[in-house]
């Protein structure tokens, strides 16, 4: 990798300010729902240990506006991370201020620090200097260990770098970079990307650079309704995003473009709902479609079987009721059974994961991104403040 790496720095008796993604789920009664993104950070906090380092680990969590709000405070986070690394957390309940640098000053090999919610404070996402150099003064070195986050400007992700000499990533940020940049950099070929998912607008930059230099690239989910009103196709009551025809007709004329042939479409999004399997181009008025058809599922498998490297970004379909999970599902298997054959897979999006669990293959995949914003960033050719920030070795 081209960015100095944890591995690099000496950090035995050091304090390490290590920026994670904690940003896990929660139910109404504050219990973590899947705790994934905690366990991905593992790997970099045990080595830190392991080489005597202080880990001082910091992180976001929901959307809190800048205010102390409990119902996002980091508190079943640090429970649940003892009960992983089966030793003592102890939890400021702060991020900055004098009651935090004291307990900093205070670690000593074999401790763990965890702070308080960044977000509590609007500085952090407002990437405010004096918040940076606060959190900078509680230790000796900068990991980011934060993909999920790598594409924000915020203090704890970019603006805290600056103030050390060698601000280095951490295994999950380096297993991230390995991945996306091999899928995009020097992939085995054929290489496949299947691009899913409700809207066009979140992905039509990512689909426009991935054209430069994937074989073929299939869309599927919600977003191929705005596609094929592009092509003069009537959708009923599909979702389509109308602002966007213009730009999507400029992608149309691409060869390495696949739309599904056909859809499965329904008259009410609801489990048990009657559905039929029609062409794209039939789809009745009253109707909307939820999942790409039996045609367009051959397709698709057809590809995924001669490809060497994937890349799935979204669903094909509403995979959350099961009578319009088909798509997805069938999708998921083949990209698995690709795996298992030797293709390299990289799967990203809240959703894709979210599938893959629900159908229990996420274990068997290449690699699983965690930062589905990021992932879509990236490989829309963007500079991510949080990477570009790390030393180069």
């Amino acid at each position: 990798m081209a960015k100095l790496s944890v591995k690099d720095l000496d950090i035995k008796d050091k304090k390490i300010f290590l920026r994670v993604d904690f940003n896990v789920p929660l139910d109404e009664n504050l219990n973590i729902t899947d705790d994934t993104r905690i366990k991905a950070s593992l790997p970099t906090i045990t080595y830190i240990l392991e080489h005597g380092g202080i880990p001082i680990i910091a992180s976001h969590l929901g959307r809190p506006k800048g205010k102390v709000d409990k119902r996002f405070s980091l508190t079943p986070v640090a429970y649940r991370l003892e009960e992983l690394l089966k030793r003592k957390v102890i939890f400021a309940k702060e991020c900055v201020g004098e009651e935090v640098k004291n307990m900093a000053q205070g670690l000593k090999p074999g401790d763990i620090l965890l702070l308080e919610n960044l977000r509590f404070h609007p500085e952090e996402e407002k990437n405010d200097p004096n918040f940076s150099k606060e959190l900078a003064s509680l230790a000796d070195f900068y990991v980011n260990d934060a993909f999920g986050s790598a594409h924000r400007a915020h203090a704890s992700v970019e603006g805290v770098a600056h103030y050390f000499k060698d601000p280095a990533a951490g295994f999950l940020m380096e297993k991230e970079l390995q991945y996306l940049e091999g899928a995009l950099k020097n992939p085995k070929r054929p290489l496949l990307a299947i691009i899913g998912g409700a809207k066009v607008s979140t992905k039509i930059g990512v689909i426009k650079n991935l054209l430069k230099f994937v074989d073929n690239l299939a869309i599927g989910g919600g977003m191929c309704f705005t596609f094929y009103k592009a092509k003069g196709y009537e959708v009923g009551k599909s979702l389509c995003e109308n602002e966007l025809l213009d730009e999507v007709k400029g992608v149309l004329t691409d060869r390495k473009l696949y739309l599904p042939a056909d859809v499965l479409i329904t008259k009410e999004i609801r489990p048990g709902s009657p559905t039929q399997n029609v062409y794209a181009p039939t789809i009745p008025i009253n109707y909307r479609g939820v999942d790409i058809g039996t045609k367009a599922i051959s397709d698709i498998l057809a590809l995924i079987q001669k490809a060497k490297t994937i890349f799935w970004n979204g669903p094909m379909g509403i995979f959350e009721i099961g009578d319009f999970s088909i798509g997805t599902e069938k999708v998921a298997k083949a990209v698995v059974d690709a795996t298992s054959r030797g293709a390299i897979s990289v799967v990203g999006g809240g959703d894709t994961i979210a599938a893959l669990s629900k159908f229990k293959l996420l274990n068997n995949v290449s690699h699983a991104s965690t930062g589905g914003g990021a992932s879509l960033e990236y490989l829309e050719g963007v500079e991510l403040p949080g990477i570009k920030v790390l030393k180069d070795k």
